[in-house]
């Protein structure tokens, strides 16, 4: 009889419960690739918590059938978690992406002093066998340039997986999407599309990267004094198009904030930043410039604290101040969560008297993310036989199912799954599969993944309500109380004398009503937590984060 041959496994590990942390295996057989490896920035419910990786303990447990790391573009939600991933895994494994994604790798892998990391440059028309896979490689348009599309052949089935994108018509490096691939893998057929959802609630196309310029240029033509402009660091085509500006009305580039100084150093050796080395001047050789004569870009358009336009807010950086002449740009949307961070340094802004412009009162900036017109021709081009939704959290995924609905496929060819689900496919059929082990990794300072969902409880108790210690002395024979030392941090009555006497006076009674020898310390305890914490709540309604401490002399 003869053997089955082992099926197809699409298995997300990250990136259907949000915008981040993307990462999908495919396995088949002995052979296992890897698309994308990155990580999401921490939410406002995971306080001291660095970075948020997918937990990538099902590759590792397969690394021996892991031929190849695909890297679909540049962006840390593509790229966070691979220095991790690689400082686990025991044997050097190649990473495939376009020329700028692994510049940035790179100088990503040497902050961690991961050593000659085995990195492989593809681009638009390459063919890889890796394993039983063979992936053709396609470019497609996005928010960074060198973004790529992959094509999967394997034994059992066809994938199409588009990256990040959108269908831009006049991308500024002028790269479109490779449309004579998409249309050719279509006619060869696809039998699972994995497609971008981030804008799959948002009708029509989104604009094009070009439609930026014509604000730029007039905000900068216009400007009386500096014009700072914060966007992302990764944004290539959008600091080109700065630049672009800025020299046609003979101002200096000035580059500001770390990741700024970084993206833009790997991106004009590699020759897709644009901008000749004498229009670009250190931020301390600016004082003899007139101030019309200058354009600083920054990092900063999130609102992190760090920033470079957050530190110049505040007066706080150590070589640019801005003014009430000055211009600031924020060119880029909030991050959903970082709203109340990027109004923080507006209003900071807005109290120094400058000119500010963000998307609400100009074309400063456009998604990188193809909205509902353009995922259906994404379909209509690919005409999956199966469709699985990727990137975005679930009302993107689920919408990005309706409109294939609305394009005619049917219900049971959809696939809306969470990370951990598997998809199996057999002779190009597909069905759910077992799921395997799935989650969430914290970064913690140092450590990676021993934060408990019990520490993060404790921290936003902290934070919501404070802590309270209570030091009790107990004579260990006779079990009688001696000195209670109460001390507060993050209440409202940390100075309030009486009450702390009171709180202490309680506390002394309660323990005299069960001291004897044969008490425990620990029910001392909680007896002390018990009587303080239901103490406090009478008496100010808080419940802050009792710690008691019984001391035995």
């Amino acid at each position: 009889m003869a053997r089955k041959k082992p099926p197809l496994k699409i298995i997300p590990l990250g990136g259907l419960d949000g915008i981040g942390k993307n990462m999908t295996a495919f396995e088949c057989g002995n052979d296992m690739l890897l698309v994308d490896a990155g990580l999401m920035f921490p939410d406002d419910d995971q306080p001291g918590i660095d970075l948020v990786l997918p937990d990538y303990t099902y590759v590792l447990e397969n690394e021996d059938k892991l031929r190849g790391i695909i890297i679909t573009h540049g962006h840390e939600d593509h790229t966070g978690a691979l220095p991790y991933l690689l400082q686990d895994l025991v044997h050097k494994v190649p990473i495939y992406s376009s020329s700028l994604t692994l510049g940035f790798i790179e100088g990503k892998l040497s902050e961690h002093r991961i050593r000659s990391p085995k990195l492989c440059e593809v681009n638009d028309g390459a063919h890889l066998d890796l394993g039983c896979f063979g992936v053709d490689f396609f470019s497609m348009t996005h928010s960074i340039p060198g973004a790529l599309g992959v094509f999967i052949r394997t034994p059992q089935g066809t994938v199409l997986h588009t990256g990040d994108f959108k269908l831009d018509q006049t991308p500024i490096d002028g790269v479109t999407p490779d449309y004579r691939a998409i249309n050719l893998f279509g006619s060869l057929g696809v039998d699972l599309l994995m497609s971008d959802s981030t804008n799959a609630t948002r009708p029509g196309f989104t604009q094009s990267e070009a439609a930026v310029g014509a604000a730029l240029r007039h905000i900068i033509k216009n400007a009386q004094g500096r014009v700072f402009v914060a966007s992302f660091s990764s944004h290539i085509h959008r600091l080109q198009q700065v630049c672009d500006c800025a020299t046609a009305y003979g101002r200096k580039v000035v580059v500001t904030g770390r990741s700024m100084v970084t993206n833009t150093k790997i991106a004009r050796e590699l020759g897709y930043l644009h901008v000749s080395n004498e229009d670009i001047v250190d931020a301390f050789e600016i004082d003899d410039i007139p101030d019309d004569k200058i354009v600083v870009l920054c990092t900063g358009s999130q609102g992190e604290p760090l920033s470079a336009l957050a530190r110049m807010a505040n007066g706080e950086h150590k070589s640019l101040t801005i003014t009430a002449r000055d211009t600031v740009i924020i060119s880029a949307t909030p991050v959903p969560g970082n709203e109340k961070s990027v109004q923080a340094i507006i209003n900071s802004l807005s109290r120094i008297g400058c000119d500010i412009y963000d998307k609400s009162n100009a074309l400063v900036h456009v998604s990188g993310h193809g909205s509902q017109e353009e995922l259906k021709l994404m379909l209509a081009m690919t005409n999956p036989t199966y469709f699985m939704p990727v990137h975005g959290e679930a009302v993107h995924l689920r919408a990005h199912a309706k409109l294939a609905q609305e394009m005619g496929m049917k219900e049971d060819h959809i696939f809306v799954v969470d990370n951990g689900d598997t998809l199996e496919m057999r002779g190009g059929k597909v069905r759910r599969g077992e799921p395997v082990e799935s989650g969430i990794v914290y970064v913690d300072g140092l450590r990676i993944g021993d934060t408990e969902p019990a520490v993060l409880r404790d921290r936003q108790k902290l934070a919501r309500d404070g802590i309270v210690t209570c030091v009790v002395t107990v004579s260990s024979r006779a079990r009688k109380v001696g000195e209670i030392d109460i001390s507060c941090r993050g209440v409202s009555f940390a100075n309030d004398d009486a009450l702390i006497s009171d709180a202490s006076d309680a506390v002394k009674e309660a323990i005299a009503n069960v001291s004897g020898s044969g008490v425990s310390a620990d029910s001392l305890r909680k007896t002390v937590r018990n009587c303080l914490s239901n103490f406090l709540w009478g008496q100010t309604h808080t419940r802050p984060m009792i710690i008691p401490v019984v001391m035995e002399v």
